[in-house]
């Protein structure tokens, strides 16, 4: 099949929706389909253009067999909801001139569209309906109803109008995917699609992220002893987590001198508790940056807990990509969820984390306390039997690579099919 791939995120980024779009792109690639994709310079998480693509306009690239065509766009250096609507209309708008091009020169058998963000679909929806391609939009989360629930706008007519805007566009696609049997329930609930979405989750290529012994983990090189009680907070710092309870729950274990917390990431949010640690004078919080994938398994060996932390506005409207390794290394993580949300139900039907009240510093607390006082290897193998059975890559995008076949076979005119 010949394809196209519209992300605003895409590889070499290490974490977040761009990290599986690239992985998605590569294997299609390895299957002998001809892969485009149209996106942005890499920026994620640290909301800098990487140094290898700083100052550079349009141009084209090859990664893992996968033509990729980069656009300039607008990086805010302070992100708020003004800055991010900006920095994601720049991308369309520079995006613009390769769209007008393929309507001309390329044949496509299906256009992939990764959402956030939600508007992305707007220049793949004009393609498609121009050039009768299939349209596939996948929700990596639900941008708008995340924005609405943590208030970050407070126009309600705005709001509204953003949600008719996205039903308008998610009505134009052959197919909708989401992450999540919980999100795939609240995008039912619009009640804009005649059929519910599909499940198309992400994965973890658990062959290479797996169980590691201690001494193969990254404890010595963050001078780490074998006997120290290590949190691990690792990926995105952004808003929807919380993690300003880290360092209240760090507080109260610096009487502790063998319990650390390790910040192991980049994002919107991570100069604010650098100074929260600042402000606490807290000496049992180190940060460190987003490790390169080869070196994932060792890290996700390091601690003895892992944090999933998020705010309770945020449930079943993302479910969190750092899990899926998490799960595949057989670590145990302290899950912040509620109730009767996917995150909540799975974490508590497998037996594979221990689950938290969200927001609550006390209950943070009271969950570390348990977990570094706690045998805790039934959660951990039930962990990654988990990530085998439900989240191996190779099946995952097997079966996507059957529903692009489908979908290909259902655009074909009577005729061919």
């Amino acid at each position: 099949m010949n394809l196209l791939i519209y992300d605003i995120n895409y590889a070499p980024e290490l974490t977040g929706v761009g990290k599986y779009t690239g992985e998605m792109g590569s294997w299609l690639a390895a299957q002998g389909h001809t892969v485009d994709v149209i996106t942005a310079m890499p920026y994620y998480p640290e909301w800098r253009v990487h140094p290898a693509y700083r100052g550079r306009g349009w141009f084209t690239e090859h990664i893992d067999g996968v033509t990729v065509h980069r656009c300039p766009l607008y990086v805010p250096n302070k992100v708020t909801s003004l800055s991010r609507v900006i920095h994601e209309f720049s991308f369309q708008l520079s995006s613009f001139p390769l769209w007008l091009r393929r309507c001309f020169s390329t044949r496509y058998d299906a256009v992939i569209c990764v959402a956030p963000p939600f508007h992305a679909s707007l220049l793949p929806v004009l393609f498609a309906k121009l050039t009768n391609t299939p349209l596939w939009i996948h929700l990596q989360d639900l941008q708008i109803d995340m924005a609405k629930e943590l208030g970050m706008f407070k126009n309600g007519r705005f709001i509204d109008l953003l949600f008719s805007a996205e039903a308008r566009m998610l009505k134009q696609a052959s197919v909708v995917s989401t992450i999540s049997e919980g999100m795939i329930r609240k995008v039912a609930d619009k009640r804009v699609l005649t059929e519910t979405p599909l499940l198309f989750p992400n994965w973890v290529d658990e062959t290479v992220i797996r169980p590691l012994p201690r001494s193969q983990s990254l404890r010595a090189e963050f001078g780490l002893s074998d006997t120290d009680k290590v949190v691990l907070y690792s990926g995105s710092l952004g808003e929807k987590q919380g993690l300003e309870l880290i360092m209240e729950a760090a507080r109260h274990f610096q009487q502790q001198p063998d319990v650390k917390f390790l910040i192991v990431g980049s994002g919107g949010g991570k100069t604010r508790l650098e100074a929260l640690v600042q402000q606490l004078q807290l000496t049992n919080v180190y940060f460190h940056p987003l490790q390169p994938y080869e070196k994932l398994a060792a890290l996700l060996a390091t601690p003895d807990v892992h944090l999933v932390l998020q705010k309770k506005s945020a449930s079943d409207l993302v479910l969190p990509s750092k899990l899926t390794g998490m799960l595949a290394a057989g670590g145990c993580a302290l899950v912040s969820a509620v109730p009767d949300t996917t995150l909540y139900d799975v974490v508590s039907t497998h037996q594979m984390g221990l689950l938290i009240e969200p927001e609550s510093a006390p209950a943070l607390i009271a969950g570390l306390t348990h977990a570094l006082t706690t045998d805790l290897s039934h959660y951990r193998h039930n962990a990654r039997a988990y990530a085998q059975k439900y989240l191996s890559k190779e099946a995952i995008l097997r079966q996507f690579e059957a529903d692009l076949f489908h979908l290909q076979q259902r655009s074909l005119p009577l005729s061919l099919a």
